[in-house]
């Protein structure tokens, strides 16, 4: 079940973001993310506060969380978009994170297609996104879900320096 996060929900997504930094830590996972800089509880906390944290619940535990909203980042600037879409019919997807102990089981899949009913209940017609170049599974898993990438921008992202920020897009 899909549903907006609420202030009961941050510790458990604190944890996922915890249980992908450590994956990351031990070689088993590549984000590229970086323990105590991004993301953290207060990445959470922000994307709560603004109304646009989204959970995947499954039998009362949160299985997967984002945040979904019309608000494109700096970075996308200098993405080679390929269609050029009104600011207020362009949805982006935010820090999708799936907890490691489902990861395989669909999770990831479900939340993109949840975010693009999402966009097309809110009129909008044009999908963005982006991902670390490192994140080989995601951008794997984008692909097989329609996304194009559309540039790769060189940048410091959320505080993470020398990041190759992969900008993706699809139109509905």
């Amino acid at each position: 079940m899909f549903r907006p996060a609420v202030k009961r929900d941050i510790p458990e997504i604190a944890a996922i973001y915890e249980e992908i930094h450590a994956e990351e830590a031990a070689g088993r996972m590549t984000t590229g993310w970086i323990r105590g800089v991004y993301p953290t509880r207060r990445t959470a906390e922000a994307a709560l506060w603004q109304g646009d944290l989204f959970v995947e619940e499954d039998s009362g535990r949160i299985t997967a969380a984002a945040r979904i909203n019309r608000e494109q980042v700096a970075e996308y600037a200098h993405a080679a978009w390929s269609w050029a879409a009104p600011r207020d019919q362009v949805m982006v997807l935010h820090t999708l994170v799936v907890s490691p102990q489902v990861k395989g089981q669909g999770c990831g899949t479900r939340f993109v297609a949840f975010y693009e009913r999402y966009a097309l209940e809110h009129g909008c017609r044009y999908l963005r996104m982006d991902t670390n170049a490192r994140n080989l599974a995601a951008r794997t898993l984008y692909r097989k879900l329609g996304y194009r990438e559309a540039s790769i921008v060189p940048c410091v992202f959320n505080g993470i320096p020398d990041v190759q920020l992969v900008c993706l897009e699809k139109r509905l």
